[in-house]
């Protein structure tokens, strides 16, 4: 009891801890990815240096080919969009007592969806952007409703009917790829039209040619916007009434099994977008058999940025230029690019350990007072 009454008067209250606890997480986890690099004989401050050169955010020392440190950041803020939206999912699912762990499969059902039906289309720009991002949005709340449905009807755990839609999702969209979609060189779906990109491509920035991800800004509205739904109006009330306590719900007359489907539609429509982003913007394709890694790495952004949905877009910040820069770091040190895969798991690790903190500090406020 004395020692978790000394870290409280140390972390302080509750919004103290919103940003000491996040902080004090990302601290562990650099200092554990600085050993495991240590023990592998490299230097982790130039690992840590590389990884901010590769996304962007230092110069490195040449560039060729009219790219510049300016392209580099561009093309960190096109990861990034998807990377919030995902985030965003994970956060609204959180507040409804829910944990959305089909990211990945909602995100590939949706980039699909809008691939086969706008992205090989001949509509012009003003046309096929839109309807992306309304097929991406539509595609992924009837995958997340479908799951919410589960989970109020038939009481199934949203975790294990998501782990599952993810695999039926990539098995059966990777079997419709090698068989009428696929390109005979890569082996991925065969490259949508351009006018179908969320990325406006070979943009002029001064001497430099990047990638422009418009879409960035719509990512935080999106997230400044869910914040004042979640905090300001009935229905984000009763959403995280009930994601706190169903029996308190039920005494308010909210009605837990409609916040739940709710929920899971609203989470599974932000996954449908970061699909489309991700899927039709930062990429031009969709690689068979496999799942994109946002969806899982939101889980930490979504830990890391304490809920909120403004710390999720500093979160998502960090974790993207961590995944960016890696590329970069494993050809400065001759390292393997997965070590990128281990901090990210290492600051997830951490997260979840912060979350744990603040709860048992507020167990031991509510003791004290």
């Amino acid at each position: 009891m004395k020692i978790k009454r000394l870290l409280r008067s140390i972390i302080g209250g509750e919004k103290r801890q919103a940003f000491i606890i996040p902080l004090l997480a990302i601290f562990c986890s650099l200092v554990v990815s600085a050993l495991l690099l240590l023990s592998m004989g490299r230097n982790p401050f130039v690992a840590f240096q590389s990884i901010l050169a590769g996304a962007g955010v230092l110069a490195k020392p040449n560039y060729a080919g009219g790219r510049g440190m300016v392209t580099d950041i561009m093309m960190t803020l096109a990861a990034l969009t998807p990377m919030i939206f995902a985030s965003l999912a994970v956060t609204v699912a959180f507040k409804g007592g829910l944990f959305n762990i089909g990211i990945s499969g909602q995100m590939l059902f949706s980039g699909f969806l809008a691939t086969i039906l706008v992205g090989y289309s001949d509509l012009p720009s003003y046309v096929a952007i839109p309807l992306v991002l309304i097929v991406g949005a539509v595609a992924g709340a009837l995958v997340g409703g479908l799951i919410g449905i589960l989970k109020s009807k038939f009481n199934i755990n949203e975790v294990v009917s998501s782990i599952m839609l993810n695999y039926i999702i990539m098995y059966v969209i990777s079997f419709f790829i090698l068989t009428r979609y696929v390109d005979s060189i890569t082996r991925n779906s065969s490259a949508i039209n351009a006018s179908a990109r969320l990325v406006f491509q070979n943009f002029m920035i001064g001497p430099y040619r990047a990638v422009l991800p418009v879409f960035i800004i719509l990512a935080i509205g999106a997230a400044i916007a869910i914040k004042f739904f979640l905090d300001r109006t009935r229905m984000g009330f009763d959403l995280r009434t009930v994601g706190l306590n169903t029996q308190a719900a039920r005494y308010l007359g909210i009605s837990p099994q409609l916040n739940i489907m709710f929920a899971m539609t609203f989470s599974g429509a932000l996954a449908g977008i970061a699909g489309v982003m991700h899927y039709l913007g930062y990429n031009d394709m969709i690689p068979p058999g496999s799942l994109s890694s946002i969806g899982f790495d939101a889980i930490a952004v979504a830990l890391l940025g304490n809920l909120n949905p403004i710390g999720t877009i500093f979160a998502a910040a960090l974790i993207t230029v961590i995944s960016q820069g890696t590329t970069y770091m494993s050809s400065v040190l001759d390292i393997q690019r997965e070590i990128a895969q281990v901090i990210t798991g290492l600051i997830l690790l951490f997260s979840a350990c912060g979350a744990f903190l603040r709860q048992l500090l507020s167990r031991t406020g509510e003791r004290t007072e």
